[in-house]
């Protein structure tokens, strides 16, 4: 259930090159969701567009391009899973992200180029994802979209959560304690 939100400076995207960024951007999301190109896994990948005024941006205390590299500032938030992505996986995840901006907006031959553009993941906590009034775990998102339980990424996943589990159980949580894979407060979407 990835998101990428793009905050960019208002008139900084002509329609059509916000058409072409959306289908760029898309197509990261899918690559993230492991290649779910599903229509379970394109319903889950949104991306939105945020126009920010000029006086309402920024940086370096300027609201100019003192400080602003080519092809201007933006700054995207991917939202994800709790666990879902290793470093890699998220390098990955920025590496693609300027590479489509640059690719829509940017002069890619400047040295300085995509210096501006921010990408901040952001990680949602296991049992704080919800959808048609219900919790839903990481392990129904993933099945949703189609994604096999076995394989290198889900033993990721598991690992990453067994591990949680054993920090969790050894400080002596509570049982119940939110941010666990498909602990009590989970249910499967549908």
């Amino acid at each position: 259930m990835p998101i990428m939100q793009v905050h960019y400076l208002e008139g900084a995207l002509r329609p059509d090159q916000k058409a072409a960024l959306a289908k760029r951007l898309n197509e990261v999301l899918l690559d993230m969701e492991g290649g779910a190109r599903t229509e379970g896994g394109r319903a889950f990948a949104w991306v939105m567009f945020h126009e920010v005024r000029a006086d309402g941006w920024y940086i370096g205390g300027c609201t100019d391009d003192t400080f602003v590299a080519s092809p201007g500032r933006f700054l995207v938030h991917v939202t994800i899973p709790e666990g879902y992505m290793n470093s890699l996986h998220k390098s990955r995840v920025h590496a693609a992200v300027n590479a489509s901006i640059l690719a829509v907006v940017g002069d890619a031959n400047r040295p300085d180029a995509g210096a501006s553009i921010l990408v901040v993941i952001d990680e949602v906590t296991e049992g704080n994802w919800g959808a048609r009034g219900k919790t839903i775990s990481l392990m129904s998102i993933a099945e949703t979209v189609g994604l096999p339980k076995d394989g290198e990424r889900s033993d990721w996943v598991k690992a990453y959560f067994d591990a949680k589990a054993r920090l969790y159980a050894s400080a002596r949580f509570p049982a119940d304690t939110g941010g666990l894979l498909d602990a009590p407060q989970s249910r499967r979407c549908g």
